[in-house]
């Protein structure tokens, strides 16, 4: 079975502290993290969130639960899910997103392979022994009978092998479709600051 991602993104009304405002919510849905979120990358999910976190990241924002001033309209639409559908409901503020360290690495994985095709291009974290997808379809590799720690680049066929030892930079940054996500909250920042900006997701 599948996971997805859904949510969406929520400010605060600058405005929100004044005594005039006290009979209003604070938070407001902006926009909602489809269609700026389309890929449905594992990887991210655990890197971010905890969920499936098949390479051991040290998520940034695990099951923290729904944010005790989300607006209704953020309660509305996580009502029309059945509870039990329901999963890793979680948040996390654009200050945490905008400060975070690109270079770390997951403590479980010994590095990340890619298959650079013409048309395609695949991805594998690597445990303690190669894919056995990639070793079937192209034998030893250059990098040593079990992974450690040589990398490199390697041309077969038809294709190129890269294999480094990955970061966050991989799952979250430029081409991973979340650099949207991160331009619109940044953006949304600028007006509302970088406290007044969240993202709230969960699973199923």
């Amino acid at each position: 079975m599948t996971t997805d991602i859904y949510g969406c993104i929520e400010v605060r009304y600058p405005f929100a502290d004044h005594e005039y405002w006290s009979d209003e919510e604070p938070w407001t849905v902006a926009m909602d993290l489809f269609p700026l979120l389309t890929d449905q990358d594992y990887a991210a999910f655990g890197c971010l969130f905890g969920v499936r976190n098949y390479q051991g990241w040290i998520p940034l924002a695990e099951a923290r639960g729904l944010p005790a001033d989300a607006s209704t309209e953020l309660r509305d639409r996580i009502a029309k899910f059945d509870p039990n559908d329901i999963h890793g409901l979680t948040w996390v503020g654009w200050g945490e997103l905008r400060d975070l360290d690109m270079a770390v690495q997951p403590p479980v994985s010994r590095g990340c392979i890619r298959l650079h095709e013409k048309a395609s291009h695949r991805r594998w974290w690597v445990g303690d022994l190669w894919p056995a997808e990639i070793i079937e379809q192209f034998g030893r590799l250059p990098w040593g009978d079990v992974p450690g720690d040589t990398y490199g680049r390697h041309e077969v066929p038809g294709a190129v092998l890269t294999y480094d030892p990955g970061s966050r930079a991989e799952v979250i940054g430029s081409g991973s479709g979340w650099e949207h996500v991160f331009a619109v909250m940044s953006a949304l920042a600028g007006k509302f600051g970088d406290d007044g900006v969240r993202l709230v997701v969960h699973f199923d």
